[in-house]
């Protein structure tokens, strides 16, 4: 087996077999087994680590196996700069949410935990897959664990929530579909992404498919303004959920820009760039406004998320090294930081059972522990230097700059929006005095909530404080990347 197959099929054979044994009468059982689980999961990724070249552009550790031979389907798997991390990130934040949801989950835990790790594994095939057919299934697999984690263990209006995630996703990824239909016709009868970036196509085809991906690709971002299902999903979902959904999926459309609309269709992307930069803009200033009058935290956090997406798709359209590696940094501190606010929130609702601020009023004096690590992540979120959250932004703001003074003058407010939103929530939920009794008979964490917080606080700061490791990954990458993107392929 191959050491991306790996990566990919322990989790999920992990899930399954959770699946089998797991039961609540054992609950102890089955809760050590999703760890085992999780962790072998990561460490299944470290081989994936020790064989990959830093300061290599192309693909690594390629497997290659027939499929579905009949339309020249193939199981065809490859990493590259731009999907390494995410890969690993994928595999640090499953560990970190079977620990979020070990004594929280008290009914059906092993379903819950089998679907998180089965999560894992299908995120991790969509990071990695070369062949689009095999792209497309594990893009739409995602769907399936999160629409039971949503449904299955959500807040009260779950139902809707899961069926709104579930409708959007797939709505968008029809017409994806179509797409790839049309490019295996177009490239004579083939799936292989290689032989795709290769195809000269007229400016109406790639127009089309521009904005065929776009559907599938916008709506998972999500990019303004078809991010409405983003915060009533978080405020329904269980914190573990709301955790990957932040950390991961949201990742998945950004990536697929990366790997189908601009090396497929690059003169509509170069086309449409002023589109997709005007978008990414209203989201990062805009929605940031939003965010500052929520009344829940999970809503609040929700928004901030949208909106530092919104720096994601800004990078990528610049056309630029720094902008664009500065745009999968952000994905990747974006992981962390997002998911880290989102199990913070959690602790507080697992003891309070209110995401709403007023609810609480000087977190600090009776959870300082916690508030510590709080405030540090909410720095993060606002993007302090020293943080994982600066890199990426700084590196997209220098580029935007570059690209347009203008543009880059907005995209550099919303540091300031980002910072308004998390201190005003960081003030009104710790600072000051105790305002409510239920606050006042708050117990500060424990050992396994501390555990959690401190790992991603330590990856946080790792991240902020020497982006180098990252950084040497994902060059190489970006400018093979965009060497392709800046070579016209019109018929």
């Amino acid at each position: 087996m191959g050491l991306l197959s790996l990566a990919i099929w322990t989790p999920i054979v992990f899930g399954v077999l959770l699946l089998l044994v797991g039961s609540d009468e054992k609950v102890a059982r089955t809760r050590w087994l999703s760890l085992v689980g999780a962790v072998a999961s990561l460490g299944a990724t470290i081989p994936m680590i020790a064989n990959f070249v830093s300061g290599v552009g192309t693909l690594q550790l390629v497997e290659r196996a027939p499929w579905i031979e009949r339309f020249s389907m193939s199981y065809h798997l490859g990493v590259d700069g731009i999907s390494f991390w995410l890969i690993v990130l994928t595999a640090f934040i499953t560990v970190i949410v079977v620990i979020a949801g070990w004594e929280v989950i008290t009914e059906r835990v092993g379903q819950y935990m089998a679907a998180f790790l089965i999560l894992s594994g299908l995120m991790i095939g969509v990071f990695s897959a070369q062949d689009a057919m095999l792209f497309y299934v594990f893009f739409e697999a995602t769907l399936i664990p999160m629409y039971i984690i949503i449904g299955g263990w959500g807040g009260p209006n779950k139902i809707y929530a899961a069926f709104k995630f579930f409708l959007y996703t797939l709505l968008g990824s029809l017409l994806m579909l179509v797409a790839l239909i049309y490019l295996y016709n177009e490239a004579g009868g083939s799936f292989a992404l290689a032989d795709w970036y290769d195809l000269p196509l007229t400016a109406s085809a790639q127009t089309f498919l521009f904005f065929a991906f776009f559907a599938a690709f916008a709506v998972k971002v999500p990019m303004w303004p078809v991010h409405t299902w983003l915060p009533d999903v978080h405020v329904e979902a269980p914190t573990g959920g709301s955790a990957v959904l932040a950390a991961i999926m949201l990742k998945l459309g950004a990536y697929g820009f990366l790997r189908f609309s601009m090396p497929i269709a690059p003169d509509a992307a170069r086309e449409w760039a002023w589109l997709m930069i005007a978008l990414s803009l209203i989201a990062v200033v805009y929605v940031g406004l939003v965010a500052m009058v929520q009344k829940d935290m999970k809503k609040l956090v929700a928004y901030s998320s949208v909106a530092h997406m919104g720096f994601v798709t800004l990078g990528f359209f610049f056309f630029d090294e720094l902008g664009m590696s500065g745009a999968v940094m952000q994905m990747i501190a974006h992981g962390f930081v997002s998911a880290a606010m989102f199990l913070a929130i959690g602790v507080l609702y697992d003891r309070v059972h209110s995401r709403e601020i007023s609810a609480y009023g000087g977190v600090a004096n009776t959870m300082p522990k916690f508030a510590a690590f709080a405030v540090l992540f909410a720095m993060a979120n606002a993007g302090l230097p020293g943080t994982a959250g600066f890199v990426g932004e700084w590196m997209v703001i220098l580029s935007g700059v570059a690209f347009n003074f203008w543009i880059g003058l907005a995209a550099a407010s919303a540091l300031i929006f980002g910072a308004a939103y998390t201190l005003w929530m960081v003030k009104r939920v710790y600072l000051g005095d105790v305002a409510n009794d239920h606050v006042r008979d708050l117990e500060d964490i424990n050992a396994r909530e501390f555990l959690m917080l401190g790992l991603l606080a330590v990856a946080v700061l790792a991240m902020g404080v020497y982006p180098k490791p990252m950084t040497d990954v994902i060059n190489p990458s970006v400018e093979l990347l965009l060497q392709h993107v800046a070579q016209s392929k019109l018929l």
